[in-house]
């Protein structure tokens, strides 16, 4: 009894302090409420989304959208400005002179964008040797018009942490997106509902962030605050075109190697994980970013909440990781059906992949909120490098696996770069940061002798016992790390 009541006060207290005042803790966890909800009400749509559409449309639909969403990437990322990140960072982001500076060049970059995509769109069909990819591509840059004409008044209101609105904007458009991409694949049974679809989510994005988030850009232009956003757009110059290189050379190389069919398993399987892990990603860019922003001189503060959450993290995906290397195979069948099973291999490395992503990407954060997001740049253009020497002998020699391979070995040499840039920077305690990773190895052995020891029973190889073995493995260990968090007196104090 006296743990229970312990624990009973501790939980009160907690709730108390984060919830019940305006500090910035408050602020963060009201926000990270917000954002949970609506975040994971739109994934939750997505993955349900993935099921039907894994039985409605044919492999190959999947493989030539990621091919259409790759293409249209690389002309959206060369031009990349970061008014959303301008906005949150720059202390005059609120000012109306500054945000109609960032709206018009958003829309600007924009128009740019649509028009070349309809000009290459020709093009990136022949070198695929897929006609019909090029007026599918065209249609798609309608989303991107949709994109930049976003109310400038809506990233005013993440830098303010009003998060609530941002989630209805954010996450309500990207649930009507999945509702009308799921009826129209009733009709039209091709990758055409994914386009359209697509369309329609960035549609109803903008329109719900001028519902809510009322705006009319001005024509005057404050030369003050154009010379502010051109200069955060310098320190990002090059950096979206490096991630995407990054992110995308395995769907370019993989889809010259290999059928679309082939493709479409591949990306489906690795959606399996991209899905939980961006909205993980994306909660915590939302609130952390203008938490870090409003103490950006604060350098222990800043290692703290650092540490705090990548311990967290690694604690949370170290049980996941050994789950999906035991039970992937099994896991797909159950959620996409037998075919996709194919996919096991390329679904494990991709959640390898994630989980560094994930903890890299907090140390960017922190860069960002600095304003010095050209920090990263150099951790980006040594994963793109090495993306691209590693990802086709990579993929000749393993096969749709060697396209995560290339991405595991890019990212984890990324990251360490990061890790040494972060204690020049804010001067951490590497050992006290790193410590998540020993503690979440250990952790993990749970898992690892569970799954180990249903092997030997036949009964337990079938696809839903496997999984749910799994499940009990991953829940004997948050058990266990529950009761280290619980015992550890360390305040998780933001």
């Amino acid at each position: 009894m006296p743990v229970v009541l312990q624990l009973h006060e501790r939980v009160k207290g907690f709730a108390s302090a984060a919830f019940s005042s305006d500090s910035l803790k408050a602020r963060f966890f009201r926000g990270s409420a917000w954002l949970a909800a609506g975040s994971l009400t739109e994934q939750s749509f997505r993955f349900g989304r993935n099921m039907i559409l894994a039985r409605l449309l044919a492999p190959e639909a999947f493989g030539t959208m990621a091919i259409i969403s790759s293409a249209s990437s690389v002309i959206h990322t060369l031009t990349d400005i970061g008014v959303k990140e301008a906005i949150i960072q720059n202390p005059r982001g609120t000012e109306g002179h500054y945000a109609s500076a960032a709206w018009w060049l958003a829309l600007g970059r924009a128009v740019s964008i649509c028009a070349v995509i309809v000009l290459v769109a020709p093009w990136v069909g022949k070198f695929y040797g897929s006609p019909e990819l090029g007026p599918l591509l065209r249609v798609s840059a309608i989303g991107v018009i949709f994109d930049g004409a976003l109310s400038s008044r809506a990233y005013v209101a993440m830098k303010e942490m009003k998060f609530g609105k941002w989630a209805a904007i954010n996450h309500g458009g990207g649930i009507c997106g999945v509702i009308i991409t799921v009826v129209l694949s009733f009709f039209l049974r091709d990758v055409w509902a994914l386009v359209l679809g697509f369309v329609f989510e960035s549609g109803c994005r903008c329109l719900f962030s001028f519902i809510l988030c009322p705006y009319v850009p001005s024509l005057s232009w404050d030369r003050e605050a154009l010379r502010d956003l051109l200069r955060f757009s310098r320190g990002l110059f090059g950096l979206s075109f490096l991630n995407l290189i990054f992110a995308r050379t395995d769907v370019f190389v993989l889809a010259k190697l290999y059928p679309a069919a082939n493709l479409g398993l591949y990306i489906m399987a690795i959606y399996l994980v991209q899905t939980p892990t961006n909205f993980l990603t994306n909660l915590l860019g939302q609130t952390l970013l203008p938490t870090y922003s409003q103490i950006q001189e604060n350098k222990d503060r800043i290692n703290r909440i650092l540490s705090q959450v990548t311990t967290v993290l690694i604690l949370a995906g170290a049980p996941l990781l050994v789950f999906v290397y035991f039970c992937g195979h099994s896991l797909l069948t159950l959620v996409y059906g037998a075919r996709y099973g194919a996919g096991a291999a390329a679904l494990t490395l991709a959640s390898a992949v994630a989980l560094i992503n994930i903890v890299n990407a907090q140390i960017t954060l922190v860069f960002y909120s600095k304003g010095l997001p050209q920090l990263h740049r150099s951790c980006v253009l040594i994963m793109a490098l090495m993306m691209i020497v590693l990802i086709y002998p990579l993929s000749k020699s393993f096969g749709l696996a060697g396209g995560q391979l290339a991405c595991l070995i890019s990212v984890v040499v990324g990251y360490l770069f990061q890790v040494v840039r972060l204690r020049r920077l804010t001067e951490i305690d590497t050992p006290r940061y790193l410590k998540g990773f020993v503690t979440g190895s250990a952790v993990s052995l749970t898992v690892f002798a569970v799954c180990l020891g249903a092997q030997y029973f036949p009964a337990l190889a079938q696809p839903l016992p496997n999984v749910i073995i799994g499940l009990l493995g991953c829940a004997l260990a948050y058990s266990l790390i529950g009761t280290i968090m619980f015992f550890n007196r360390e305040s998780l104090t933001v």
